[in-house]
């Protein structure tokens, strides 16, 4: 048992929790993480990170393949161990998992190790984790607090969430993959199958099909990447498909076989339909259900909504003294809103003025190839929502420095209100987009208006001379296109 009560505990250490923690101390909280299985939490460990270290291993192979493009040679086959890319990707999340543990203990956030109860308000009750407490490649920490009841004034829950299991679909990790599977296979498959188009599945179907994988998407939606604007999601899909992923829009699986090595599924389109495919492997990834059982919420009186906990724009639940962030909280489920939301929450918490979170604010991106990232409102949303629209458009072709790169393929989508300039949303797909929403993320939060985007200088020659043509095109005054 604490010796002293907590000013804040927090259940979870994924980006939202041990991000809420360091604030918490740096603003004189005494504060505590209780963690059952990892710290940095499905993100690190499992998710951003590790993906990007195998989409980075997949671009670098993509582009030894193709040397000539750049006037190189490259003397004898190009190949890739399987093996090598899976532990390069974890070392990656080793290293940062150190890092996360480094930064608690700098900051004096004492680490709990266990599962956390909410046994009332102000209570905490952690019993020893039904996973093993191992960090990837490390041993589990020394001297670290366990199991026991611990007090606390503020207690904020930020758990996370996991894959949503479909009924007759369960993943079994031999022939049916979740992205803990995918993303640490002994062997990659010669054929696949992808049940979903959102981040997850786009960028895992991407990320196999360069490696020279067959890749089969099955979506149930019209659209791939449901969230995106549906220009930008049409650009994409021509992009994958001129790559060699197969993709099946307004389909959904309605039966899955497994074989001795593969799968067959059962497809059937919105108009009835049915055939079969059949793969190695597939992927199943329809989305991520909250981690919101055991907890002892439902106890204390939480107010749940769809399986997520109901807060208000500062983290705040209906209980006083019990707060949630990250995914745990809904959607949008990304790192970065619930690092965000963590030290909201914490400001709030500690008498700070602070300001809501404005989901609108919150930029997407999707590290497939080509990458694909947003902010804002679609043009689709924007119309429902009743506004005049300013549309401004600027393809890659059009710039120099992404012929200079070989990426002249991919485009920059700009919606503005016409009546007052208030920029409504961005989208990109392109290269290297992902680094560039920011700059239209910054401009929605500082009430940018088109007049001052055309004022703005951007640098030659770079992409993101593309962001200022596409705010010119808006307004008829595009340059290069």
């Amino acid at each position: 048992m604490a010796s002293t009560p907590y000013d804040i505990l927090i259940i979870g250490g994924g980006p939202g929790g041990y991000v809420a923690a360091i604030r918490a101390a740096q603003l004189g909280s005494k504060t505590a993480v209780v963690e059952r299985e990892h710290l940095g939490g499905i993100c690190l460990n499992w998710g951003c990170i590790p993906t990007k270290a195998l989409l980075r291993s997949a671009e670098i192979y993509h582009y030894a393949q193709h040397p000539e493009a750049y006037g190189l040679k490259i003397e004898g086959k190009v190949s890739f161990d399987p093996a090598a890319v899976v532990k390069r990707s974890r070392g990656v999340s080793a290293q940062l998992n150190g890092g996360v543990a480094f930064l608690l203990k700098k900051n004096k956030v004492d680490v709990i190790w266990g599962e956390a109860t909410i046994s009332k308000v102000g209570e905490v009750t952690v019993g020893a984790s039904s996973k093993p407490v191992v960090q990837p490649q490390n041993p589990v920490p020394k001297g670290v607090l366990g199991a026991g009841t611990y007090q606390a004034k503020h207690i904020i829950v930020s758990t996370g969430a996991r894959p949503r299991v479909l009924p007759g679909i369960e993943p079994d990790g031999k022939l049916i993959w979740t992205y803990f599977e995918a993303m640490v296979p002994t062997t990659f498959p010669k054929s696949l199958i992808v049940m979903g188009s959102g981040a997850i599945g786009i960028e895992f179907a991407s990320f196999y099909a360069t490696m020279g994988c067959e890749v089969t998407v099955v979506e149930v939606l019209p659209q791939i990447m449901p969230v995106e604007d549906a220009e930008i999601a049409a650009i994409a899909r021509k992009r994958f498909e001129k790559q060699g992923i197969k993709i099946m829009t307004s389909t959904k699986v309605v039966k899955v076989e497994k074989g001795a090595n593969d799968v067959t599924c059962t497809v059937e389109d919105d108009k009835g339909v049915k055939q079969s495919l059949r793969a190695e492997r597939m992927i199943s990834a329809v989305g991520v259900v909250c981690n919101t059982e055991n907890l002892g919420l439902e106890k204390i009186g939480v107010k749940l909504d769809r399986g997520a906990v109901v807060t208000d724009g500062h983290g705040r639940t209906n209980v006083p003294g019990v707060y949630a962030i990250g995914d745990v909280a809904g959607p949008p489920m990304l790192a970065h809103k619930a690092e965000h939301e963590g030290v909201i929450c914490v400001e709030t918490i500690k008498g700070l003025h602070t300001h809501p979170m404005e989901k609108t604010m919150i930029p997407g991106c999707t590290y497939c190839h080509p990458q694909v990232a947003s902010v804002g409102l679609t043009e689709a949303k924007a119309k429902e929502a009743g506004y005049t629209l300013k549309v401004g458009r600027f393809p890659f072709v059009g710039n120099g420095k992404a012929i200079a790169l070989g990426e002249p393929d991919g485009l920059v989508k700009t919606i503005f209100d016409a009546k007052t300039g208030k920029l409504l949303g961005a989208h990109m797909v392109g290269a290297e987009v992902t680094e560039l929403i920011q700059g239209y993320v910054i401009a929605m939060n500082c009430e940018t208006t088109e007049e001052e985007l055309m004022h703005t200088v951007f640098p030659h020659p770079t992409l993101s001379e593309m962001m200022h043509e596409a705010v010119l095109d808006a307004y008829g005054r595009v340059i290069h296109s």
